[in-house]
């Protein structure tokens, strides 16, 4: 058992169950054994645990629970901007076709 030397940076309020497959397994192993995946990790997450050291299995899920969360957020940012694109760009081209019938200011001049 390795010493946890990383703790939660804002107090715990459910500690729940949480099924891993071999996969997983071995995905955090690598996570906990190298300092250049822990370093990925820190830059995505304020709150990863440090590149050196050991660190809690805790911490470290919860990392990458956070990594995930930023994960899906930034995924909705990026549609909600192309939404505004397709919006914008629509916009535009109705406000072309209506410029298109108006006839300009000077027309009325006589």
């Amino acid at each position: 058992m390795r010493v946890m030397t990383t703790r939660m940076s804002q107090p715990v309020v459910r500690r729940p169950n949480l099924p891993l497959t071999a996969t997983d397994e071995a995905e955090l192993a690598q996570l906990r054994d190298s300092p250049e995946l822990r370093a990925s990790l820190a830059a995505m997450v304020a709150s990863a645990p440090n590149v050196e050291g050991d660190v809690s299995e805790a911490v470290l899920l919860h990392a990458v629970l956070e990594a995930g969360f930023a994960a899906v957020r930034a995924h909705q940012e990026a549609a909600g901007y192309q939404q505004l694109a397709a919006d914008y760009v629509g916009d535009s081209q109705q406000r072309r076709r209506m410029s298109r019938r108006r006839s300009p200011v000077w027309a009325n001049e006589s």
